[in-house]
């Protein structure tokens, strides 16, 4: 097939587009930076990429929450191009920052875009320290339906995050997500077994990402784009680090649109 077109976008406070672009690049995509501004202006940009990826950062400055205006803008100018971009089958995939916006906007955790429901059935909600972390850490891949991971896999990944507590609603919520699949990675130890001190924000039952039930759409609070090339990993000079997970990320997902 022709090079997959990615479209990365920009808002203001977003600071990780660049890597973002750079990471797609390597795995085979066409990727361009776009502001959302742009996109809101001309939404048929969307019809000619396959990918949309939200990257990390501080969209807005997280002045209203983590995410939230951007979001807004996105279901207030764009909810009709971004449901017929979903409905095709095409892929979404939002980091850190990202993460949030797809809670926020209802893209997460069941790909319906409604201003009345969206942010209802979860949220992403301060780190149980009251800090911001910045760390490596473990995470194991723990579902079929996801796209963008193999069931089973234990990776490493950077976060960096204040606000990366995944919180559903109520244990149905929680029973639903797991029922149909969607937990798509877990905080874990280097040997993939959940633990309290593995889990870096409080997050409930370890979640770090999630899928929609079509598992074309994922919001995960690591970012894969800092870990696209081996020499990134802390500890590259000792061997380790040689599987680069981050990039793996982006490669199953050109598979996916194979």
């Amino acid at each position: 097939m022709a090079t997959p077109k990615a479209l990365v976008l920009r808002a203001a406070g977003v600071n990780c587009d660049r890597e973002t672009q750079y990471a797609l690049e390597l795995a085979g995509f066409e990727a361009s930076r776009v502001h959302v501004r742009r996109v809101m202006e001309t939404p048929a940009l969307l019809d000619d990429v396959q990918f949309l990826v939200i990257p990390g950062g501080f969209s807005y400055g997280d002045d209203v929450a983590a995410g939230k205006i951007l979001a807004n803008q996105m279901l207030h100018h764009l909810i009709e191009p971004l449901t017929r971009f979903v409905a095709a089958g095409k892929l979404v995939l939002g980091i850190c920052n990202g993460f949030q916006v797809l809670i926020k906007s209802g893209l997460l955790p069941w790909a319906k875009m409604d201003p009345a429901t969206a942010n209802h059935d979860a949220t992403l909600g301060w780190n149980d320290s009251g800090r911001f972390i910045d760390k490596w850490i473990y995470l194991r891949a723990d579902s079929d339906r996801c796209v963008y991971v193999r069931k089973g896999d234990v990776i490493t990944l950077p976060i960096a995050h204040g606000e990366g507590k995944f919180i559903p609603r109520d244990d149905s919520v929680l029973e639903t997500l797991k029922r149909q699949d969607q937990v798509s990675l877990r905080y874990c130890d280097g040997q993939g077994r959940p633990s309290p001190e593995a889990n870096p924000n409080g997050s409930i039952d370890d979640i770090a990402g999630l899928c929609d039930p079509s598992g074309r759409i994922m919001g995960l609070m690591p970012h894969p784009e800092r870990f696209s090339v081996v020499t990134q990993h802390p500890t590259w000079t000792r061997g380790d680090g040689q599987s680069v997970d981050g990039l793996k990320v982006f490669q199953r997902a050109k598979a996916a649109l194979a």
